[in-house]
C-alpha cells in the first residue's frame, strides 16, 4: 500500500504539464502606470472611454435606468441561454434597422462583444471545422485567439499600411483572392481597432461582391455603434453587408457605446439563406451557450433593455453618446493639426488609432515622459484632453 501512495505522490499531477503563458501586457501596463508618481503621465495605453477630467463615467441615462430597476425588478431568477429577448430584439433594430423584422436573422444575448465573438467561433467549427477565418493585420489581439481556442484555423491579410496611415485595400484583395469556398472573412463594422482606419463605401461594396462571388461567410465585429460617426452611419456597413448576401454573422458589444465595461452585454446575430436554417442555427447557438456560459449575466442587458424601450431614457443615451463621440473627434482633430505626422488621425474614426513610431519610441515615452501607451503604438484617442495634446505631441514629435 505504501508503494502505491509513494508512487502516486511522485507521479507528476497534470496540471504541472501546462505549458507557461507570457503576461498579459495590458495589465503590466496599467501597474505600470499606478505605480508612476509623476504628476503629469498620460494614459493612453487602457482601451476606455474617458471625459475630460479622465474619469471613465457611468452614463446618466444608465444610471437612471438602474434606479427603474431597483424599483421594478423583482426577481433574479434565471432568463435562459438566449437571455433577455426584450434587450435582443430593441438592440437588433438599433443595428438592422427595417433588416431586424427578418425571419432569416437571429440573435441571443452574450456576455460581452467576446462571448458574441466565441459563440459565433464555436457556431461555424461546429457547422464547418475546416473554414479558415481570415483576419487583417493589424487587428484586436483577442481575435485571432478566440478563433484559434475554438478548433479553427486563421490566416492574416493586409489591411493597413503603417507607412502610409492608410488601408491597403489592394493588397487585402489580392491575398483575399486565396481564400476558399466556405472560409470566413472577419470584419470591423466600424471604428477599427487598432488603427481607426475606415474603408470607403466604394470598398465595402466589393468585399460584398467578392464575398459573394467566391462564397465567403462576413463576420462582422461591431463593437463601437455610435462612436464614429453616429448610431445610423456606424450601421450602414453592417446593414448593406446583411442585406446584399444570403449567410452573415454579427458579434455586438454594449461595452463602450453604453459604457458598461464591467457588466459584459453583447450579442450574437446570425442571418441564413432561409428561416429553417435560421431557426436551426439558433438551436445550435442556444446549445453551445448552455455548454459554454448556460446563462449570460442579466443586469447589463436589462440596463440597455429599459433605456432602449423608455423614449425619454434613449434620447438621453444618444445625447450623451454624441457628446462622447464628439470629444473624440475633436481630440482626432487637435492630433491632426498639431503635426504633420499625424494629420491621417483626424480622418479616422473610434476611439483609437497607430502612431508611426518604433517600440523603442514608446519605451522612451514611458520612461522619459510618463506617457504609456501599448508597445505598437496604439493609442486610446480618449485618454488624452485638450491640455494634455500639447505635451503628448511636444514628446512624440523628436520620433516622428
Amino acid at each position: 500500500m505504501s508503494d502505491i501512495l509513494e508512487t502516486a505522490i511522485e507521479a507528476p499531477l497534470p496540471l504541472s504539464l501546462l505549458a507557461a503563458q507570457p503576461a498579459d501586457a495590458l495589465l503590466g501596463l496599467i501597474a505600470l502606470h499606478r505605480a508612476d508618481t509623476r504628476p503629469g503621465k498620460i494614459d493612453v495605453g487602457v482601451g476606455v472611454f474617458r471625459d475630460d477630467a479622465g474619469r471613465t463615467p457611468v452614463m446618466r441615462a444608465v444610471k437612471a435606468a438602474e434606479a427603474l430597476l431597483f424599483e421594478t425588478q423583482h426577481s433574479k431568477s434565471y432568463l435562459g441561454a438566449e437571455g433577455d429577448t426584450g434587450y435582443t430584439e430593441l438592440l437588433g433594430r438599433t443595428v438592422f434597422g427595417a433588416l431586424a423584422s427578418s425571419e432569416r436573422i437571429t440573435g441571443v444575448q452574450t456576455p460581452g462583444g467576446t462571448g458574441a465573438l466565441r459563440l459565433g467561433a464555436e457556431l461555424l467549427a461546429r457547422a464547418n471545422s475546416e473554414a479558415v477565418v481570415w483576419i487583417g493585420t493589424p487587428t484586436w489581439p483577442n481575435h485571432g485567439p478566440i478563433f484559434a481556442e475554438a478548433g479553427l484555423a486563421t490566416r492574416t491579410h493586409r489591411f493597413f499600411d503603417p507607412a502610409s496611415a492608410s488601408i491597403d485595400f489592394d493588397a487585402m484583395m489580392t491575398d483575399l483572392g486565396e481564400a476558399r469556398p466556405g472560409d470566413i472573412l472577419l470584419l470591423h463594422g466600424c471604428c477599427h481597432n487598432p488603427t481607426g482606419a475606415g474603408l470607403t463605401a466604394a470598398q465595402w461594396a466589393s468585399i460584398a461582391a467578392l464575398c459573394d462571388a467566391r462564397g465567403l461567410l462576413p463576420f462582422i465585429d461591431l463593437a463601437y455603434q455610435g462612436l464614429g460617426d453616429g448610431l445610423e452611419e456606424d450601421a450602414a456597413t453592417t446593414r448593406m453587408i446583411f442585406d446584399r448576401l444570403p449567410t452573415a454573422i454579427l458579434a455586438y458589444s454594449c461595452d463602450k457605446n453604453f459604457g458598461l465595461y464591467r457588466e459584459r452585454v453583447g450579442a450574437l446575430w446570425v442571418q441564413a439563406a432561409s428561416a429553417p436554417i435560421t431557426e436551426r442555427a439558433r438551436a445550435n447557438m442556444l446549445s453551445l451557450a448552455r455548454s459554454i456560459w448556460s446563462m449570460p449575466p442579466d443586469h447589463g442587458a436589462a440596463v440597455v433593455r429599459v433605456i432602449l424601450e423608455n423614449s425619454a431614457l434613449r434620447a438621453e443615451w444618444e445625447a450623451e453618446l454624441d457628446a462622447m463621440r464628439s470629444r473624440i473627434n475633436a481630440l482626432r482633430a487637435a492630433l491632426g493639426a498639431a503635426h504633420p505626422a499625424l494629420a491621417p488621425i483626424a480622418g479616422q474614426r473610434g476611439m483609437f488609432a497607430m502612431l508611426p513610431i518604433t517600440p523603442e519610441a514608446v519605451v522612451d515615452l514611458r520612461e522619459s515622459h510618463g506617457i504609456y501607451m501599448a508597445g505598437n503604438g496604439r493609442i486610446n484617442i480618449a485618454g488624452l484632453t485638450r491640455e494634455t495634446v500639447p505635451a503628448f505631441v511636444a514628446a512624440l514629435a523628436p520620433h516622428l
